[in-house]
């Protein structure tokens, strides 16, 4: 009897001639059962997760995304089964396709039934662990029943809740979206799950115990901002970095150290007990005697220790086959240990922490007479297509860029990068050839590297590097390793007469290019590596590094930050909470600091939630308030002093004492008395439709045009729209503000039954008043990203002029949907830095006079 298809629901949905979604298709994992969550912006964002069963992804469309909250019992729509194929899938669903909208692979990994699978599936009762790199620990999957159960058989709809267990955190303390919101498509295998939480707590208390009996050399003070108390790990995977083919353009943000070329080791300090481990987990301990006594001898406090061991060549710089030859003949007393960074330390989890300032406490370990075995890794801040032409004519492999504000994970991150000088990775040896004429030993390796199917792929050969000693090294090594398989998947341009290898030794190689063929050119050998294993080793691609912003966000909601009635409802209307307010401008931060730096900011409050009394504020006693500032008193002599919000944590901190709304000048601080924009708010009167708000706004911009006045557009996170002329410093308050009044009649006279330039309830019946009062000194509007005070919590967001006749309202963004547009930021308005322009032209076409000549 054949089985039903278990695609056919997700087939007859699309049209693949239009979607680039799998048709079918995909593998089973090996591994384990696969799951993967997509976010999905389509006409509202949504997390589908899907796990694999029985051969198909069993998906449900979960609106808000997992929460690793018990309490939080998130509603989860089943959907059609999707196929495996689709776990890979990233990218946009074309317009008027079913689901229309870009989607991203947001988690992947594995999941282990805890019960049995298919019954608890079919019972409506799933239960899980799950292997992610966002989501671990124990999950379940409830279907629920009782009224809608019925009408809802084609979707019925699920919980989605996290067990209780040593992963579970409070809402109010940890939110998985919001902290982690971006694509896992490159990233690898997750790492593995760390042990239960009974195993944790025992050893807990056994390191806290041992902990209390040693001495800090660090004063408890030092740990930065960030830190978690947390007990030592008895493994830990280190941070890999990404190799790319250029420098990041905001070389600000980051630092950049020489790419030693030896092994990566890890140290683990606790007490007078010394482990050092390889990136894969080995201990090398007995390996490096002399080493682990400087480490003693150094009196470091417990913790990991992350860095490269390294010996010098005849040139002082590293040199891989000297340390090689240093482990071959067991003479590593010339090691040295360059450390660079500090994941854990004194019982305290530092990961969190940015890596400048987990760099500046190590050096602060290290700076002090330490035995000549260990020395601190230098870093320098030049640019760095300098560095990288200084390295290279140096010898040097290449450097490493790290990231300044990065925490440390224990994967391949885009926050650290590599530059080479050359191409360098390592192969698998697959096999060798013969010697000919006078050589010894062997003639060449026959390399390979895996494909993602983990096909081990013919890539060459090598031949040069060698010296007779290697050679016969080799050639036992190899001979002892032999095989009649030939391990290469069929390619088909292989040597007829090689010997075949099992192919576990690796060989670091430098080439010139890659072929189209896949083969390497210009090969040299360098060494053996013992530090990786061979099922690891594929193609190493340099990619474009990523574009990070100006100023990065702080995801996280700083420790330091006391967060007062965190669930405390803010807008009964959408049920966002205070946290959920922090989360948002947490977000936004990056988006927003642009268009807030160096301006004078007030405030709209709202202590007691949006439907009570609102507080409106330009002056405070700010104290301690973290990145809020206080003006110079010159600026507004006859007031109390402006604030300025001079750091994303200034945000927080405001909405923390309850602030909804940030309100901007139209000049900044250095020229306060010239301002350097001028604002249009079209603010619709009662009976207004929004089509003809749309139509309004193009109208303005018409005008502006006519003028030779470059607008910009955005929300008013309320009912209207604004329009934003930047301005060259050169007129005085009064002045931009009688001309902005001069546009406004002008454009009343013109469409009487459209525009009004004076307010009031009975002037602005079914017509816009365009308040050109923002103009005046101390007069203020709401920044681009604040949200409002507003039932629904709109949000203030920058659009191109094109967007104008698709967004739907004022409000069209909120707090909640404001995901739906971080990926276009602020790009709709990346001409306004350089659009500032005069006045002079446009006040001549209108007939205006200015009080004082430009």
């Amino acid at each position: 009897m054949a089985h039903p298809d278990p695609l056919k629901a997700y087939k007859a949905k699309r049209n693949f001639r239009n979607t680039s979604e799998p048709q079918d298709g995909g593998a089973a994992n090996q591994s384990g059962q696969t799951f993967v969550i997509q976010k999905h912006w389509a006409s509202h964002l949504h997390y589908d997760f899907r796990l694999e069963l029985n051969g198909s992804m069993k998906s449900w469309a979960v609106p808000k995304g997992p929460s690793y909250d018990p309490k939080d019992k998130r509603m989860a729509v089943q959907v059609e089964d999707h196929p495996i194929a689709y776990n890979e899938f990233e990218g946009v669903i074309p317009a008027k396709q079913y689901g229309a909208g870009k989607v991203i692979i947001w988690d992947k990994g594995t999941w282990q039934p805890l019960v049995d699978p298919e019954q608890g599936y079919r019972d409506g009762n799933l239960k899980f662990a799950l292997q992610g790199h966002k989501l671990r620990g124990n999950w379940a999957l409830i279907r629920i029943k009782g009224k809608g159960e019925k009408q809802n058989e084609k979707q019925p709809p699920w919980l989605l809740i996290k067990e209780k267990d040593s992963f579970a955190r409070p809402a109010i303390e940890y939110s998985v979206v919001d902290e982690l919101p971006d694509s896992v498509a490159q990233l690898g295998p997750p790492p593995g799950i760390p042990k239960t939480k009974d195993g944790a707590m025992k050893e807990s208390k056994q390191v806290q115990s041992k902990a209390a009996q040693a001495k800090s050399t660090v004063k408890p003070d030092a740990v930065p901002a960030g830190a978690a108390k947390a007990a030592l790990p008895k493994l830990i995977a280190p941070q890999l970095a990404t190799l790319v083919d250029v420098p990041p353009s905001d070389s600000q943000a980051w630092l950049y150290e020489i790419k030693y070329d030896g092994y990566r080791l890890l140290a683990r300090i606790q007490g007078q007990k010394i482990a050092l481990l390889t990136r894969n987990g080995n201990d090398w301990t007995h390996k490096l005697p002399v080493l682990v006594e400087a480490l003693h001898d150094a009196k470091l406090p417990s913790g990991w220790y992350d860095g490269e061991i390294v010996m010098s060549g005849e040139n002082g710089l590293p040199d891989f086959q000297a340390l090689q030859g240093a482990f071959d003949s067991n003479r590593t007393q010339q090691i040295v240990y360059v450390l660079f960074d500090l994941p854990f330390y004194a019982g305290f989890d530092l990961r969190p922490v940015p890596f400048i300032e987990r760099r500046v406490l190590l050096q602060s370990l290290l700076d002090k007479t330490l035995p000549a075995a260990i020395r601190f890794s230098e870093v320098f801040e030049a640019g760095a297509g300098y560095i990288v032409a200084a390295a290279c004519r140096l010898g040097l492999e290449g450097v490493i860029g790290k990231k300044k504000d990065a925490p440390y994970v224990g994967r391949r991150s885009a926050d650290w990068i590599k530059l080479k000088c050359s191409h360098r990775q390592e192969f698998v040896i697959g096999g060798y050839t013969d010697p000919k004429g006078s050589r010894t030993g062997l003639g060449s390796l026959l390399l390979g590297v895996h494909d993602q199917d983990g096909k081990l792929r013919y890539a060459g050969k090598v031949g040069t590097g060698f010296n007779d000693k290697s050679l016969l090294g080799l050639k036992a090594e190899l001979s002892a390793i032999g095989s009649d398989r030939n391990p290469f998947a069929a390619d088909g341009d292989m040597d007829d007469e090689a010997h075949w290898v099992t192919p576990k030794l690796l060989a670091e190689v430098s080439f010139a290019e890659w072929t189209k063929s896949g083969r390497i050119r210009h090969a040299v050998f360098h060494a053996l590596r013992r530090d990786k294993p061979a099922r690891a080793i594929m193609r190493e691609k340099a990619v474009h590094p990523a574009v990070h912003p100006q100023h990065d966000p702080p995801t996280r909601l700083p420790s330091t930050l006391k967060i007062t009635s965190p669930e405390r409802e803010i807008d009964p209307s959408s049920g966002i909470t205070k946290i959920e307010l922090l989360r948002f401008y947490a977000l936004v931060a990056p988006l927003m600091m642009p268009h807030l730096k160096g301006r004078p900011v007030a405030w709209l409050r709202a202590p007691d939630g949006i439907t009570k009394q609102l507080f409106f504020q330009k002056h405070l006693e700010v104290g301690q308030m973290a990145g809020v500032a206080q003006l110079s008193a010159s600026l507004d002599p006859d007031h109390p002093r402006l604030l300025e919000i001079v750091r994303p944590e200034g945000l927080l901190s405001a909405a923390q004492m309850n602030v909804i709304e940030f309100h901007t000048w139209n000049a900044i601080k250095t020229a306060i008395n010239k301002p350097d924009r001028m604002t249009f708010d079209l603010d619709p009167g009662e009976g207004v439709e929004w089509a003809t708000m749309q139509e309004s706004a193009l109208l303005v911009k018409t005008m502006l045009d006519q003028l030779g006045l470059k607008s910009f557009v955005k929300t008013s996170g309320g009912k209207g729209l604004h329009v934003v002329v930047p301005l060259a410093k050169r007129y005085g308050w009064d002045t931009v503000k009688d001309f902005s009044r001069a546009i406004v009649a002008h454009l009343a006279g013109a469409l009487p039954m459209r525009f009004v330039a004076k307010s009031g309830p009975r002037n602005r019946a079914g017509k816009i008043f365009i308040d050109y009062l923002r103009n005046g000194f101390g007069a203020t509007t709401v920044c681009a990203w604040s949200a409002r005070a507003r039932p629904g919590l709109g949000v203030s967001v920058p659009v191109g002029w094109d967007e104008v006749n698709r967004i739907s309202s004022g409000a069209h963004w909120t707090v909640a949907n404001v995901h739906t547009r971080l990926d276009q930021g602020n790009a709709p308005w990346d001409a306004y830095p350089e659009s500032a322009q005069g006045l002079a032209s446009a006040m001549k076409m209108l007939d205006f006079k200015p009080d004082m000549p430009a």
